[in-house]
């Protein structure tokens, strides 16, 4: 039997770069749908942290002090992604390389497909979108208040009331930068909401549990309480445990987390209503599926949860 190859390099080292240039080249793994993540990133107009214009992402970062304003275009003819800086001062390399490490993980480019792929194409449900959404990567949110504070803001709302209050909060207390015609934007810091009482945010239509949710995440990151890499360290089932211990974190919550921040493929937030919908659909149900059932469908994909769940929600707008 033949033996699937890994679809890329054992490592991020990636990078083409040459001292004194605005632009890098970031080389990517064979299994990169570049269109998707194109329409994961427009999925909304009320997307405010990054953007997407004829083809290219803009997205600004922060490297220690510095702000980065940069543009990413696929080369198809290298399969690399093509990244710019927009600002005049040329990119030293620790910013290169701290651009080109967030843009790996964020569009999951470390991430071996392989295994995923042979799982999708056995699939009795996935399996038709084998081709069309072969190379989905998981698009994910790299800083932790971000995704604490994204996860807590859409429980038990609509997506685009979501969005809206992502863009208040942002656009309220995060770093803003123009630029030609445009505003980019930075998310808050959890020093920035600090400064915000619990009826300051609900202005911004926030509930008051979830106002008082972001302060208390904010103040646990803000301390030193909670972070990233203790998280990524402790391992799945305690990273899982610490964060259901915080108040206003549910399952669903921490599972997103894992699965959008923390990269555990395991992940699997089985309670999200987007899973339920989907599963509905593919499978002509007239109500959503037990956790039973759930569990029974997801058993084949033990350990990459998380992409089954990433790939059923793009089967909603196909």
């Amino acid at each position: 039997m033949d033996i699937p190859q890994p679809d890329m390099p054992g490592s991020s080292s990636r990078v083409e770069y040459h001292p004194g240039n605005n632009t890098f080249k970031l080389s990517l793994p064979k299994l990169f749908n570049y269109e998707e993540i194109l329409y994961y990133l427009n999925r909304s107009k009320l997307e405010c942290l990054h953007q997407v214009d004829q083809g290219r992402i803009y997205k600004l970062i922060k490297v220690k002090e510095t702000v980065l304003l940069l543009q990413l275009e696929y080369d198809q003819e290298t399969h690399a992604l093509v990244v710019h800086s927009l600002l005049e001062a040329p990119l030293r390399a620790e910013e290169c390389q701290a651009a080109a490490a967030y843009i790996t993980e964020w569009l999951d480019l470390d991430r071996d497909l392989t295994p995923v792929e042979t799982l999708v194409a056995s699939d009795p449900i996935l399996s038709k979108f084998s081709e069309s959404l072969r190379g989905l990567r998981i698009v994910g949110v790299p800083d932790l208040f971000e995704a604490l504070c994204w996860a807590v803001l859409g429980q038990q709302i609509n997506l685009t009331f979501a969005y809206t209050l992502k863009r208040r909060l942002t656009e309220t207390y995060g770093e803003q930068h123009p630029f030609g015609e445009r505003t980019y934007y930075l998310f808050p810091t959890p020093q920035s909401v600090l400064t915000a009482s619990v009826q300051e945010l609900k202005e911004l239509q926030i509930t008051t549990k979830k106002c008082e949710y972001i302060l208390d995440l904010a103040r646990r990151i803000d301390s030193g309480e909670l972070q990233k890499g203790d998280l990524l360290a402790s391992g799945f089932q305690e990273a899982e445990q610490t964060l259901i211990s915080i108040r206003g974190i549910g399952r669903w919550t921490a599972h997103y987390v894992l699965m959008r921040c923390l990269r555990d493929p395991a992940a699997f937030p089985i309670g999200d209503a987007g899973l339920h919908a989907a599963l509905k659909r593919q499978l002509g149900l007239s109500m959503k599926p037990a956790p039973d059932q759930i569990r029974e469908l997801f058993k084949p994909w033990a350990g990459y949860e998380a992409y089954a769940v990433f790939y059923l929600w793009r089967t909603l707008t196909l």
